[in-house]
C-alpha cells in the first residue's frame, strides 16, 4: 500500500479531494472522525476525560460537551497536555488498527487537517497540501458554514501558515477556483500518479527520471529536505548521516532533474537488511548495482577495489524521480560523494566545468543512461584527485 497524507487550512477544501478519492476506491482515514469516536459515550477515553477534568464537562445525555471541555483543557500548557496525553494514544492506537486492517493494494488517504502541525509529513509516502489564500476560506467559512468572521480569522492564524505547509506538501493543490475545478486535479492525480505510484511499490518498479538537463531549479533544495526527513522516518537509527548530494545539491547547476541522496550505514550487510523496508517506503532497489566506479588514490595510485561498495535504490512514484545511494561509513565512494558535492558549490570554475562535462556527455548519450554515466567517468577520474587537493587546503 502507499499513504498519502491529505491536509490544509481549515476552509482550503480537502474534504472535496478526499471525496474525489474515496469515489475512486480510497481507503480513507479521518482524524477528526477517529478523535470524536475515541471519546464517545461509553468509550475509556471518556472516562478518562471526566477523571481529569471533572464531571463538568459532560453534556446532559452523558456526551462530551467540547466548549466546556475546551474552556478547561486550553487554559494553559500543562491542561493541554493532560488532555493529549489522554486523547493522542487513543487516536494512534485507533489509526493503527485502521491501517493494519486496510489491503494491501490499498491508496490510503489519511485526512489530517493538522499533519503539519504534528511534524507528521515524513510518514507518508505523499503529502498532498489542499490550498486556498486567507480571504478566500473567510469568505467560505462565514457563508457555507456560518462561522462569525473573528472566529474564522482566529481559527485559520492559529493554524500553520502557507510557507509551514509549502515546506512539507509534496503535492500542492490550488482551490482558488470552483468544486469541479479542484475535484478534476484531483481526480487527474489519482489517475496518473497514485495508482501507479501504489502498484509500483506492490511490484518494486522504479521509475526512471529523463535523461535530460534541466536550469537550476531553487526548489531542489526543498525537495532534498522533504526526502531527507522521509527517509529517516524510513531507516530510522540504522543510519548513521542521510544528506542530499549529487547535482541538485548544488545551487546554480544545471542538472538532470533526479535528486540524488546518500544514506550512510554501519557496512553494507546494514544495507542489504533496509531492502524491503525502503522497498515498502516507495524506493524499490535498482538490480544488479552493487558498486561504484573504484578511483586510484591520489597518493599512491593503487585501487581498492573492495572498498567501493553500493546498493541503489531508487523511487516508485511517478512524480518524483530519486536516486538513493547506500554506503559503507568507511567507504571513499561516501566521502568523495560529499566532499564533491562540496567543492562544485565552494569553485564556480569546477562548477561551469563540469556543467560543460555533462552537456557534451548528454550529447554523446543519444538518450541512453550508460552511455552518459560513461562518457562522464574520466573526468570524474580526475576530479577525485582534485576534489582530494581542494580538500586539504580546507584542513
Amino acid at each position: 500500500m502507499i499513504r498519502l497524507g491529505l491536509s490544509g487550512g481549515i476552509g482550503a477544501g480537502k474534504s472535496t479531494v478526499a471525496t474525489t478519492f474515496i469515489h475512486r476506491g480510497g481507503y480513507h482515514i479521518d482524524a477528526d472522525k477517529i478523535a470524536r469516536e475515541v471519546v464517545e459515550p461509553g468509550t475509556p477515553g471518556l472516562a478518562a476525560l471526566v477523571e481529569a477534568f471533572g464531571d463538568e464537562i459532560l453534556a446532559d445525555d452523558g456526551s462530551l460537551d467540547r466548549p466546556a471541555l475546551a474552556a478547561r483543557a486550553f487554559v494553559d500548557d500543562e491542561q493541554r497536555q493532560k488532555l493529549n496525553s489522554i486523547t493522542h494514544p487513543l487516536v494512534g492506537a485507533r489509526t493503527q488498527e485502521l491501517l493494519e486492517a486496510a489491503p494491501d493494494d490499498a491508496i490510503v488517504v489519511q485526512d489530517i487537517p493538522l499533519l503539519v502541525e504534528g511534524n507528521m509529513a515524513p510518514f507518508f509516502h505523499l503529502v498532498l497540501i489542499v490550498h486556498a489564500d486567507a480571504e478566500t476560506r473567510v469568505q467560505r467559512l462565514t457563508t457555507a458554514r456560518g462561522m462569525p468572521e473573528d472566529d474564522a480569522r482566529a481559527r485559520i492564524a492559529a493554524q500553520a501558515s502557507d510557507e509551514q505547509r509549502r515546506a512539507v506538501a509534496d503535492v500542492w493543490l490550488d482551490n482558488s477556483g470552483s468544486p469541479e475545478d479542484l475535484a478534476a486535479a484531483a481526480a487527474a492525480l489519482w489517475e496518473e500518479r497514485l495508482v501507479p505510484f501504489e502498484q509500483n511499490v506492490r511490484s518494486r518498479t522504479v521509475v526512471a527520471g529523463p535523461l535530460e538537463l534541466a536550469d537550476p531549479d531553487p526548489g531542489w533544495a526543498a525537495e532534498g529536505i522533504r526526502l531527507v526527513n522521509r527517509m529517516w522516518a524510513v531507516v530510522g537509527d540504522k543510519a548513521s548521516a542521510i544528506d542530499h548530494i549529487g547535482s541538485t545539491a548544488i545551487p546554480g547547476l544545471t542538472a538532470k532533474p533526479t535528486i540524488d541522496l546518500q544514506i550512510t550505514v554501519a557496512d553494507l550487510g546494514v544495507a542489504d537488511q533496509l531492502a524491503e523496508v525502503l522497498a515498502d517506503g516507495g524506493f524499490p532497489r535498482v538490480p544488479g548495482i552493487d558498486g561504484d566506479n573504484p578511483k586510484p588514490d591520489p597518493a599512491t595510485g593503487s585501487v581498492d577495489e573492495g572498498d567501493w561498495g553500493r546498493r541503489l535504490h531508487g523511487s516508485a512514484d511517478p512524480g518524483r524521480p530519486v536516486n538513493v545511494h547506500l554506503r559503507a561509513a568507511d567507504s571513499p565512494g561516501r566521502a568523495f560523494a560529499l566532499d564533491f558535492r562540496d567543492w562544485l558549490r565552494d569553485d564556480a570554475a569546477a562548477r561551469a566545468e563540469y556543467a560543460e562535462v555533462k552537456r557534451v556527455a548528454l550529447q554523446a548519450a543519444e538518450g541512453d543512461l550508460g552511455r552518459y554515466v560513461a562518457a562522464k567517468e574520466q573526468w570524474f577520474d580526475d576530479a577525485y584527485r582534485r576534489v582530494t587537493a581542494w580538500k586539504a587546503t580546507k584542513s
